[in-house]
């Protein structure tokens, strides 16, 4: 079991009453341990008697922490002032169950060690202490060198009742390595990775066995880079039900942070009782990044890596490294080349027996845009004799392009690189081809727009931007799409909703793609309905 503790930051003793209202919140949503950051409030004057008013009124079990600035945290004091505050602290009516120190703090003086020694539980201990020692090391600037050395340094210390390695991820493999050390560990272990890349190492710490994750009180509330909140924790990825044997899965791109993809199938594993969790998983972009993270993630023994979905920019990237593994591909994915779903199907000893590859975004796109050109059929609708606009030449935009060109589509591509452009059409027949220009897109002569690309995307690298020129001429003849789904009214379409066009916005698509994908990976679709009255609410 891993608990769920709360970081609070503590200014000033006047702040004190609204750190407790907090850590009461906290633990009233499911935190089972409370963090007091006395960091700043440490070097007043006098701050013992807020201190105690502190711990007398601390709702959970509680976690003392000083913060040095070499690690992080905000004490500009001298050592022998920090210690001699813990030692007060470990002396006063209301000791702590945990006091955090840094390893390296902790190496450096054996008086100071003697000093914490006497406030803390320990094998040669002779009175009656119920605080123990956290030992910590926190390194910002990515992966330390004597990694294994620190870890080692914990262990070998009787004093230390919990290790505790933090550093900043650069890349999701580093958290395979925290799980390598909790899977092996010797003693009581927190081992987090941070930033963007390290997310997955708090959600999945149950999984490894970690001793705790830290969680936000709510999303302003986090003391380090990549610290999801409490309700996050619980009702997005149902931590209280991640263990050994659950099965991992997630959505692989860059960026990831809008995603309404973990809501969506988590829920959808809730719903199916099925013992699983859909991660975030930013990948940065470039093929050998993809390469390198999803094969580890494959050949992981302890991961339980199940599939995941990939959006932008590793559409074209998956399709490869499928190819190169000898995974099964469906015909649709190979037409579009690129896919957008891969499942690992494993034997019971979690060995790989296959992997599969898909494009659910081809069937998703095709219907919803007939949808909007009031077409009858879905996804198998005759789009002959109709005139689509495409932005984009990556992943998505191929997708659409296979989809609309089998039914009978007149596309024509429009891309900022002429030479990405070429490339695309070159794949496809003749009833694809480049477009013309601003000039062309300006001819009244299409009947759809889309986007397919992340222009307008929250997080994205242009969120207020559109493809579309203010001045192509629109009116209720025209249906505009976009692919992007965060947010659901982009730039382009109030543009064209202004303008009078027939709006397509993408969550249509990404409902029907991400229900496909679930049944792919669980061999049953989502409830009826679940994943529209998500994304409605």
């Amino acid at each position: 079991m891993s608990f769920l503790c709360v970081p609070i930051f503590v200014d000033s003793s006047e702040d004190v009453p609204l750190a407790l209202e907090r850590a009461a919140g906290a633990v009233a949503a499911g935190a089972r341990l409370v963090e007091w950051r006395l960091d700043a409030i440490a070097e007043e004057p006098e701050p013992m008697p807020a201190i105690e008013r502190l711990l007398a009124g601390s709702p959970a079990p509680c976690i003392v922490t000083i913060r040095a600035e070499n690690e992080g945290g905000t004490w500009a004091g001298t050592e022998q002032d920090r210690i001699s505050i813990l030692e007060a602290i470990g002396m006063g009516d209301h000791p702590p169950a945990y006091i955090d120190l840094e390893l390296e703090a902790w190496r450096s003086s054996a008086n100071l060690r003697q000093k914490v020694r006497l406030v803390i539980d320990h094998a040669s201990q002779v009175r009656d202490i119920a605080t123990r020692l956290i030992l910590s090391s926190h390194e910002f600037g990515g992966r330390p060198a004597d990694l294994l050395a620190r870890y080692a340094g914990m262990v070998e210390e009787e004093a230390c009742a919990v290790g505790k390695i933090v550093y900043m991820a650069r890349s999701l493999r580093d958290c395979l390595e925290m799980f390598e050390l909790l899977s092996a560990r010797a003693k009581p272990l927190i081992a987090l990775a941070m930033g963007e890349f390290g997310t997955m190492s708090r959600i999945l710490a149950p999984k490894f066995g970690g001793f705790l994750t830290f969680a936000a009180w709510d999303p302003a509330g986090g003391t380090a880079p990549g610290q999801p909140t409490i309700e996050e924790l619980r009702s997005t990825y149902r931590f209280d039900r991640i263990g050994a044997d659950t099965a991992v899965y997630g959505v692989v791109g860059h960026p990831v942070g809008h995603s309404l993809g973990p809501r969506l199938h988590n829920a959808g594993f809730e719903a199916a009782d099925v013992d699983a969790v859909y991660l975030p998983l930013p990948v940065a972009p470039g093929w050998e990044s993809f390469k390198a993270t999803i094969g580890e993630f494959i050949d992981d023994p302890r991961l339980d890596f199940g599939g995941c979905s990939v959006t932008l920019p590793h559409k074209e990237n998956l399709l490869r490294l499928a190819r190169e593994l000898g995974a099964s591909i469906d015909p649709i994915a190979e037409r579009a080349g690129a896919a957008n779903t891969l499942v690992v199907e494993r034997d019971d000893d979690g060995r790989v027996k296959a992997l599969r590859c898909h494009n659910t975004d081809v069937a998703a796109a095709v219907a919803a845009l007939a949808a909007g050109l009031r077409l009858p059929g879905g996804a198998e609708a005759d789009f002959t004799g109709r005139r689509v606009a495409i932005f984009g030449a990556g992943g998505v935009a191929r997708a659409i392009i296979a989809g609309l060109e089998d039914r009978g589509a007149e596309v024509h591509v429009f891309n900022r690189s002429a030479e990405r452009m070429k490339a695309l059409v070159d794949d496809f027949g003749p009833g694809v081809m480049p477009g013309g220009g601003v000039e062309e897109l300006g001819c009244g002569c299409f009947h759809a727009f889309v986007n397919a690309t992340p222009l307008g995307m929250a997080g994205g690298p242009a969120p207020d931007e559109s493809p579309l020129p203010d001045d192509v001429p629109l009116d209720d003849t025209v249906v505009v799409m976009d692919t992007v789904y965060t947010p659901r009214m982009t730039p382009m379409l109030r543009l064209a909703e202004d303008r009078g066009a027939r709006i397509v916005d993408g969550m249509a698509m990404f409902v029907a793609q991400a229900e496909a994908q679930f049944e792919s990976w669980t061999s049953t679709p989502p409830a009826s309905g679940l994943y529209d009255s998500l994304v409605d609410a």
